[in-house]
């Protein structure tokens, strides 16, 4: 049987005909879809991949799971909050900054260093541990430079309640507003950096709970950790494949989508090979077992996601390095300054001067600069339908210049549709879909709920019909106005002993789905069905070739399918029939030509290339282990998604390099300033001064961020843009 011929069979009625391989352990006498569902619990298959480490993150040190932190910050940061209030507002500085007088009570003196030091131990504790891990690491950052600035700020404080330090040093306040607005930060990058490992966990939900194992005359149920290789189990219509194996009886269409990424079901027979998570859609079979657990195909993928995940997480973030160079200028000037006020014969001088530089050294604004930006896109992306899991993803699709668009699902519907009638002389297309479409009212296969759907569409009038029956690998029959309507394929013309018509071979060339209508023995018409290009690809393609992005198509269908679709969006690059485990290669081959690659699909072969791409990108009708395994989410099936996150990734990049240049700036001028750089000609930066600062540089930050909410991340509308700008740029050419 030639490919055309395992791809037309339309074997998928023969559940009603009660034909079964397996007899009474596998009965096939009803059509069964269920197998996609009812996972509802698969607490056995634990977590294989476990929540990663925040080590990544630059010396997020102690970091176990992004969604333990986000609780914990927040929590901490509401408790510090209260605190904070009488500590600034008792604290002797911050009441002579502003101006307004203290009780004169013994009591007062004591509460901003006591509330001070129970902040300083218990809410500046992830600070102090993660300054451990990044000592330890030797790779300085944000978490060091926290730590450094509270760590003076209380030693300096305690120093000045206690008479051995200048009142200046009276760091109190400082040091609950510095605590407060990092841990204010460190909860919105949390809660940003937020997500589920699920990929792992959708791949082992693929697997059934339960096989059923044959034993002699019995069958046994078991779990699939305890099949062996050689062991006999029955798949029933509609259940999942337990464990690799080889097909021993029964023929049926085997849906292996979720792993192969073949839009169509495969028809299998005996001695061919079957994979675990695979689902025998209409007739029951007989498996032997030719490989289980970390031996399958499905295992194979898991691991290659494992790996990817791991790979893709060792990335470095931008504020993390900006905090180690503001890091080293700080202790640099506060080193410089001790030298030179101490050399100049002003000790004391030097000792406030240093602990100045080294608190304020501590921009508040550079701890609000990066979560600030990626709480609002979020929230902006999310409005649109994007839903960003890995903020490194967000942040790199500004760079990518090659975007790899899986087909099915994706470009495609992902489900057959009719796409074409032709009727034999005598007959109408609409005639021939309506016949077609009462044949197949009383089937639930996708092909025949394709010509149903077909017929509502164009408002045909679908008659009644009875004697509905249905034979495997050929089609159905019903009596439809007296006369006898057949569908089906090749097996069905050779039955009726009938040829094709002519329109037919062209569609096979194409590598779509041909089925023939029979009407009382006589050919009536055929049927093209096959995975229908959304209308939103052509936009989506022509605006992102507009950006000047190559794009490229990848599917596991055959070349003529592949070249089809291609040849329909005017995609000139694409791969075809590539298996799971290749399609991470293709990714890397990609790369390998220097390209910054995103990836976009929503299968589960597609798993392992949307973590190998620099941008993995889910198709949110897609499976779990697709979207477990990107970093962006596109919430609907709309591949013009793809602009918003490019334009969202450009717009946040600019937000965030303006707030770090700003409060890198805040260091660049109040530093050297508190230093005394300028004491030669009677400047010295007061502590007011630098408070104002301080506030001012938050401010603006918060506030550049909010503009973000101001650009429109509308699919429709990007694309129009984009149409728009290649018109007047062919325009301009043409003039």
């Amino acid at each position: 049987m030639d490919a055309h011929q395992k791809h037309d069979t339309h074997a998928d009625h023969a559940m009603h005909a009660g034909h079964s391989p397996g007899g009474s352990d596998a009965p096939g006498g009803h059509e069964s879809h269920g197998g996609h569902g009812g996972h509802q619990g698969h607490g056995d298959h634990g977590d294989p991949g476990g929540h990663e480490a925040h080590g990544a993150h630059g010396g997020h040190g102690g970091h176990q799971g992004h969604g333990d932190h986000v609780a914990r910050f927040r929590r901490l940061f509401w408790i510090m909050l209260v605190l904070a209030v009488p500590v600034v507002a008792f604290s002797p500085m911050f009441a002579m900054l502003l101006g307004y007088p203290l009780p004169d009570a013994l009591w007062v003196t004591w509460i901003s260093p006591v509330l001070g030091t129970v902040m300083y131990l218990w809410g500046g504790s992830p600070f102090l541990t993660g300054a451990v891990s990044e000592l330890r690491s030797r790779a300085p950052g944000m978490m060091l430079l926290v730590a450094t600035a509270i760590t003076v700020a209380f030693v300096a404080s305690w120093g000045a309640s206690l008479g051995i330090l200048h009142h200046e040093l009276d760091f109190w306040w400082e040091l609950a507003l510095l605590i407060v607005i990092m841990l204010l930060g460190h909860w919105l990058e949390m809660r940003s950096l937020a997500q589920t490992t699920s990929a792992l966990d959708s791949l082992a939900a693929l697997l059934p709970d339960e096989a059923e194992r044959v034993e002699g005359d019995a069958v046994v149920t078991v779990a699939p950790a305890d099949l062996g290789v050689g062991d006999v189990v029955v798949v029933r219509p509609g259940g999942r494949v337990p464990a690799d194996g080889t097909i021993t009886q029964g023929r049926a269409q085997v849906d292996e989508s979720m792993i192969t990424g073949e839009s169509r079901p495969v028809e299998r027979g005996e001695g061919d090979q079957v994979v675990a998570g695979t689902v025998a859609t209409d007739s029951g079979l007989r498996v032997r077992v030719t490989a289980t657990g970390e031996q399958t195909a499905l295992a194979g993928i898991q691991r290659l996601v494992a790996d990817a995940q791991a790979s893709t997480s060792r990335a470095q973030r931008l504020a993390d390095r900006a905090a180690a160079w503001l890091f080293w200028f700080a202790v640099s000037a506060a080193v410089l300054t001790a030298i030179v006020w101490t050399a100049i014969g002003l000790p004391g001088d030097a000792v406030v001067r240093t602990i100045t530089v080294l608190v304020i050294a501590c921009p508040h604004a550079l701890g609000l600069a990066i979560p600030l930006v990626v709480s609002i896109a979020t929230e902006r992306a999310a409005r649109a339908g994007v839903l960003v899991k890995d903020r490194l993803a967000l942040e790199t699709m500004r760079t990518v210049d090659a975007v790899l668009f899986d087909k099915t699902g994706t470009l495609t519907a992902g489900a057959p549709a009719v796409t074409a009638v032709s009727a034999a002389d005598g007959f109408e297309d609409d005639e021939v879909l309506a016949l077609a479409a009462a044949a197949e009212t009383d089937s639930e296969h996708p092909l025949a709920r394709a010509i149903v759907t077909a017929a509502q569409e164009r408002a045909l009038r679908v008659p009644p019909a009875h004697d509905f029956s249905s034979s495997p690998a050929v089609g159905v029959t019903a009596r439809v106005q007296e006369r006898t309507v057949r569908v089906g394929g090749p097996a069905l013309l050779a039955d009726e002993q009938a040829g094709e018509l002519d329109a037919a071979q062209p569609w096979h060339d194409e590598g779509a789905t041909v089925l023939h209508v029979v009407v009382d023995g006589a050919v009536a018409g055929a049927l093209r069905l096959s995975d229908a290009v959304r209308p939103e690809s052509h936009d989506a393609v022509a605006a992102l070739r507009a950006r000047g992005i190559e794009i490229v198509m990848i599917t596991g269908d055959a070349e003529p399918v592949a070249a089809a679709v291609a040849g329909e969006l005017g995609i000139e690059r694409w791969f075809a029939g590539v298996r799971p485990e290749d399609k991470a290669d293709a990714v890397a081959s990609l790369q390998r030509e220097g390209r910054r690659v995103a990836m976009v699909g929503d299968g589960v072969n597609d798993a392992p290339a949307l973590a190998q791409a620099d941008v993995g990108l889910a198709i949110g009708a897609g499976t779990d282990v697709a979207i477990g395994s990107a970093g962006v989410i596109l919430a609907g099936s709309d591949p013009r998604a793809v602009l918003s996150v490019i334009e969202l990734s450009h717009a946040s990049y600019r937000k965030m390099r303006q707030n770090l240049w700003w409060a890198a700036g805040y260091n660049l001028l109040s530093v050297p300033l508190a230093a005394g750089v300028l004491a030669p000609i009677g400047f010295v930066l007061p502590m007011s001064v630098g408070a104002i600062l301080m506030s001012v540089s938050t401010i603006v930050v918060a506030l550049n961020a909010q503009l973000l909410r101001r650009i429109d991340l509308t699919p429709v509308t990007l694309a129009a843009d984009a149409a728009q700008t290649r018109e007047t740029v062919t325009e301009s050419a043409r003039l």
